[in-house]
């Protein structure tokens, strides 16, 4: 399990933050009454996750994707009371099977809300792609370490001493990110076109209402004190 490591605070500027991608435009009205399911299998519509407030929900490729996986041990890392203070709701879905949800959080140590949509009601009615476009000026997600070899073996590695063998969803699917609530307000999305593409965490929080971004890097932090 992740070790419960805030990471240091710093802001991000808008100028930065417009060049990461083009917003998508998403209706949330079509896919409302799609289900989604918590890890015990129990079944809630797709309203209910940002009806009563503001939520950023992150839909991920798969629970073997060793993007995905480094993606979320960063999320694991938001402190609660940055999305207490913010009020808002951070919430996961993949598309593999509900069983598959308990062994993925344990492996990253993500703590908070977490649903799986099997028949990816929600990734096909609101167009999320499948497939991979690479492009040159494209930018890597900053919470993927791994290079694709190594990923790839990782994710191998997982798939074949996973209890339950499968993909855990579909290897084509690409996910994406959207901030939306209370209702059906959408304020922000992004849909990723490949595996890297992830909008970063520091960015979708600013944009969510969470005045200080977090610092995910690896590298050495200077500290004014």
């Amino acid at each position: 399990m992740a070790e419960g490591v805030s990471p240091v605070t710093r802001q991000v500027t808008k100028g930065n933050m417009e060049t990461w991608s083009q917003r998508v435009d998403v209706r949330l009205e079509e896919v409302e009454d799609c289900l989604v399911y918590d890890r015990h299998g129990v079944s809630a519509p797709f309203k209910k996750l940002h009806q009563d407030r503001r939520a950023v929900i992150i839909f991920l490729r798969n629970f073997l994707c060793y993007s995905c996986k480094e993606y979320v041990d960063d999320l694991s890392k938001i402190p609660r009371e940055a999305l207490e203070d913010a009020d808002i709701r951070l919430i996961l879905i993949g598309q593999s099977a509900h069983h598959h949800i308990e062994p993925f959080c344990s492996l990253t140590g993500y703590p908070y809300e977490i649903y799986v949509d099997p028949q990816r009601c929600i990734y096909q009615k609101l167009g999320m792609k499948r497939g991979e476009t690479f492009t040159n000026s494209a930018t890597p997600s900053p919470h993927v370490k791994s290079g694709v070899f190594l990923g790839q073996m990782k994710s191998i590695w997982r798939a074949m001493t996973s209890p339950a063998f499968d993909f855990q969803g579909d290897l084509h699917q690409q996910g994406g990110a959207i901030i939306a609530g209370p209702g059906s307000q959408v304020h922000f999305s992004h849909f990723d076109m490949n595996r890297l593409d992830h909008m970063p965490i520091t960015w979708l929080l600013q944009l969510a209402g969470v005045q200080q971004t977090l610092d995910f890097s690896d590298k050495p932090k200077i500290m004014d004190v």
